[in-house]
């Protein structure tokens, strides 16, 4: 298409943000004539949003930094369905205490990324329970379910693909879909919003959710997808062997969510600098264009930037002096993961399977097993020799024990 007038799309295609976009040049055209409202939903699965989820935290940003007005839909009512977008089986459902609880621990998330307040360009925080929940059954078949066949709800990927692998899909998963699409609308008459943006897989809900308001309301919306971030080898983007990486300090701190955009792949540093940092694009290009050891130092770069954004400045700072101090001067930084384990079990010895396990540094004992017979387990940087070996209070170090697991996952036990 021809060239774009809008700084904010102008950005998103610039640093990779866009996968699918309807009608991008009138979406364009309009954006260029002034601010517009959009949003982005997140459903209240856990009680922190992870990795995955931060390059549509992002989009939100980018929007507000060119003027416009995000808006973060939590999902106090769609929660209690469940989105089968990328599931083979229907996720648990939750009590409303344990949504509401996950509402709350989320929310602060998003004040590390986006300016909240009452101006034109400041974000807003929505509930659509709000909603959602004073919907009245028939009166909803009636206004909304004409607008939805059942032959076309059975096209879209969050429906066949579960089909097709034979898993059962059921009625209230089914109904998802027309719930998201009504959300749009609604945000539209509420708010005036004309954009939502997700990840790919959100395509299906988002098509519908335009068609719903053009068909009722007669009101033009938008949509924009971004693509799937995988890592250089294939693999989904914040899974790791550890598992999720949680954006909640209290899920994960800030040191292991340092390290890991500090392990990234070589060929990712430029990818992940455009997509989760506020660099220049001018230092981007010449940082991924390191070779050799100079690229580590661009990952530190990146590991900082970060973590400033979703922590703050002085947990990457924190996170950067304890790297420094326990793989440069072969220390213990203090700001390592931390367990405290009573004086009584240590005294009388505690098996190093089990302390590493407890200490997050394998997800299981047939993992941790594994490590320490292929060498890769210490004990205040001594190589562990035996599965069988316990770590005891002769251990202790000014008053802590370092465990390692490889060279890059390290934790510090303290007895209390």
């Amino acid at each position: 298409m021809s060239e774009l007038k809008s700084e904010f799309l102008q950005i998103l295609t610039e640093r990779g943000y866009i996968h699918q976009a309807t009608d991008l040049a009138a979406l364009d055209a309009k954006m260029a004539e002034g601010p517009i409202t959009a949003y982005v939903g997140f459903d209240c699965t856990a009680s922190s949003l992870h990795v995955g989820n931060l390059v549509s935290i992002m989009m939100l940003r980018r929007l507000q930094q060119a003027g416009h007005k995000p808006i973060v839909l939590l999902g106090g009512g769609t929660s209690r369905v469940g989105d089968p977008s990328g599931k083979d089986e229907s996720r648990k459902l939750m009590t409303d205490e344990i949504i509401a609880g996950n509402m709350a621990s989320i929310r602060s998330i998003f004040t590390q990324f986006l300016s909240f307040g009452d101006g034109t360009t400041d974000a807003t925080m929505v509930n659509n329970g709000e909603w959602l929940d004073k919907l009245e059954y028939i009166s909803f078949l009636r206004d909304v379910g004409p607008h939805f066949t059942i032959n076309r709800m059975l096209t879209f990927d969050s429906v066949k693909l579960r089909l097709e692998r034979e898993q059962p899909l059921t009625f209230l998963e089914f109904n998802y879909m027309i719930l998201q699409a009504y959300d749009f609308m609604e945000l539209g008459r509420r708010y005036g919003c004309s954009l939502q943006m997700g990840g790919s897989d959100q395509w299906g809900n988002i098509v519908n959710g335009i068609e719903l308001a053009r068909r009722i309301d007669g009101r033009e919306m938008y949509g924009v997808t971004t693509p799937l971030i995988t890592t250089a080898d294939g693999k989904k983007m914040g899974k790791t062997a550890d598992g999720a990486v949680w954006l909640n300090e209290a899920s994960l701190p800030a040191y292991n969510y340092w390290q890991f955009w500090r392990n990234s792949h070589d060929a990712d540093v430029g990818k992940f600098m455009r997509l989760f940092t506020d660099i220049p694009m001018d230092e981007v290009r010449r940082l991924e264009k390191l070779e050799g050891a100079e690229i580590n130092d661009a990952k530190v770069i990146l590991a900082n930037a970060a973590t400033a954004m979703c922590r703050g400045e002085a947990a990457a700072k924190a996170a950067e002096a304890t790297a420094r101090e326990t793989f440069v001067k072969g220390g213990a930084g203090t700001d390592l993961p931390t367990i405290d384990v009573a004086a009584a079990r240590l005294a009388g010895g505690i098996n190093i399977v089990d302390l590493l396990v407890e200490a997050g540094l394998g997800a299981s004992k047939g993992e941790v097993r594994r490590l320490v017979q292929q060498g890769g387990a210490k004990v205040n940087d001594v190589k562990v020799e035996s599965i069988d070996q316990a770590v005891t209070a002769a251990d202790l170090a000014d008053g802590q024990i370092k465990l390692s697991a490889g060279k890059k996952r390290h934790a510090l036990v303290k007895s209390a």
